[in-house]
């Protein structure tokens, strides 16, 4: 695992960096001139999506290592794939890129929560008195909120440039997403498959779910059918990275990033034909 523990922060790093790029004050505005859409999307995403995780945990009587491994990925806000789905779904695209930058600035005092209370309520009790909820929000700080803020300076002095090679920027962060995962793979070949058999139906379960639950939960308080498209892509398509990373902080075993390597895997084949279901919905 120490190719992936080498790897992940600075992925994740350069990732969140070109998120920043992509981003402007009118995406924070946006939130307080139209609270309604983002607040139901927020919702079904940082408090939703954990707790129906939680229970299909619960009903699938996962090992612990799966079952934190659910619960980190479920923890994790959307990834910047989101965004770029939602365009192809014809959904709201700027409700999409809102919600992943305030969900991801969110995660680092989400995240570490929802993981050590879930392993609180699983029982585990062997993880290092090194490791602090507050030890791990400061470095998702420095590896999630610092880039975001950085590339938005960058944006603002350079928003000509920045706004014509944006293409560029988000092909860069899709191929380092691809680096953290293949790395998993490759390093860890002789266990992954066994592991991937006990977690594979878990995140296929978790991902459908969650993604229909999101579209009519968003039918029912959304404002229209572009803002209910994005918000249940938004709840299927997580920031798989920043998964890895949390994983390699807390836990040294590969089994806990397993349902994210799998989730990573499944949420692209879903998230594909969820767009086409959702084309031809009204």
């Amino acid at each position: 695992m120490e190719i992936v523990t080498k790897i992940a922060p600075i992925a994740l790093a350069l990732i969140m960096l070109g998120l920043g790029l992509g981003l402007s004050t009118r995406d924070f505005l946006r939130v307080i001139n139209n609270p309604k859409d983002f607040t139901v999307g927020i919702i079904c995403q940082l408090v939703l999506l954990p707790i129906v995780a939680y229970i299909l945990l619960l009903l699938l009587r996962l090992p612990v290592e799966l079952a934190l491994g659910l619960m980190i990925i479920a923890a994790a806000p959307g990834g910047v794939t989101s965004n770029v789905l939602t365009k192809f779904a014809n959904g709201d695209v700027a409700l999409s890129i809102s919600l992943t930058a305030i969900g991801s600035l969110i995660s680092i005092f989400s995240v570490p929560f929802i993981v050590f209370t879930s392993a609180k309520l699983l029982g585990v009790t062997d993880l290092s008195s090194d490791i602090t909820m507050t030890g791990i929000a400061l470095k998702m700080a420095l590896v999630v909120t610092v880039p975001v803020i950085l590339g938005m300076i960058i944006r603002r002095f350079a928003d000509n440039f920045i706004s014509s090679n944006i293409n560029i920027v988000n092909r860069i962060t899709g191929i380092l997403f691809i680096v953290v995962f293949a790395a998993i793979w490759i390093e860890e070949r002789e266990n992954i498959i066994s592991y991937l058999g006990q977690a594979g139906l878990a995140v296929l379960i978790l991902n459908v779910v969650m993604m229909t639950l999101a579209f009519y939960i968003a039918k029912g308080f959304a404002t229209g059918i572009p803002q209910r498209k994005c918000i249940s892509l938004e709840c299927g398509l997580q920031n798989g990275t920043l998964a890895v990373f949390v994983a390699t902080q807390i836990f040294n075993d590969v089994a806990y990033m397993v349902p994210t390597a799998a989730y990573a895997l499944i949420m692209y084949i879903t998230g594909f034909i969820f767009i086409y279901i959702l084309k031809n919905s009204n």
